[in-house]
């Protein structure tokens, strides 16, 4: 989770809107002083996103989403922009989407939604392991970093490394299938050209999108997995560090 008070104190101070991206963090927890108390992602902005991909820790079986939001009047725009931009029925009040959850969609969710508790707690466990496991890479591996005040939900599992493409390589060849989520930061991207951004305005973004390998990460991932993924992991760090 994000630091959301200190956020949420810079958007009033400024006026500014704060929207959630909680695409990733289904039940991920941020514990507020402002509020005394543990908020769930999702509840704190004027609204939020969350994605239903199926492979989301809350899946669904096709493409689905949802906004959440405490506000009334935004809550009846989405409900507008989701739908063609209908009012009623063949009567468009803007430009909108077609982008209505369908009830087969919310029929896996209402199912699945149930379970989202305990598949997180696992993937809790599962990360747990991970940082274990690789204690010993330390310095040539960089685990995920978890503050005291977030409860992560652990969607992807991502360390770094200055060799990636070697270890992807490695654990390729081990029969380890890998991820890079994301490898061109946004302000590299094409879609963004127009608003000038060049290679080294970002160098933090730039740093760490050239470094990070996601690993494999699901409720039922077992420890004898996570053994062998840390082992080749550790093999093709002293590979590395040999040459």
């Amino acid at each position: 989770m994000a630091d959301m008070d200190a956020i949420l104190a810079l958007a009033e101070q400024y006026g500014l809107v704060v929207i959630e991206d909680a695409c990733q963090a289904h039940g991920a927890e941020y514990f507020s002083k402002q509020n005394n108390r543990w908020m769930k992602a999702g509840s704190m902005g004027r609204a939020a996103a969350f994605s239903f991909y199926p492979g989301k820790n809350l899946g669904a079986c096709g493409e689905a989403g949802a906004v959440t939001t405490s506000d009334a009047r935004l809550a009846d725009k989405v409900k507008v922009l989701r739908d063609h931009g209908q009012s009623k029925k063949y009567y468009h009040d803007m430009e909108g989407y077609n982008g209505r959850l369908d009830a087969m969609q919310a029929g896996f969710l209402h199912v699945k939604l149930a379970h989202l508790g305990n598949w997180n707690a696992a993937r809790r466990e599962r990360a747990a392991n991970y940082n274990e496991l690789l204690a010993n890479a330390e310095g040539s591996v960089i685990r995920p970093f978890e503050p005291s005040w977030s409860r992560a939900v652990y969607h992807l599992y991502v360390v770094r490394t200055h060799d990636r493409d070697g270890m992807i390589k490695h654990l390729k060849e081990a029969g380890i299938a890998t991820g890079i989520h994301y490898p061109i930061p946004l302000h590299m991207q094409k879609a963004y050209d127009y608003l000038n951004y060049r290679q080294g305005d970002f160098p933090v973004s730039e740093k760490i999108a050239a470094e990070i390998v996601s690993l494999p990460m699901y409720p039922t991932l077992h420890a004898e997995q996570q053994a062998r993924v840390a082992r080749e992991i550790l093999r093709s760090v002293r590979v590395d560090m040999a040459h």
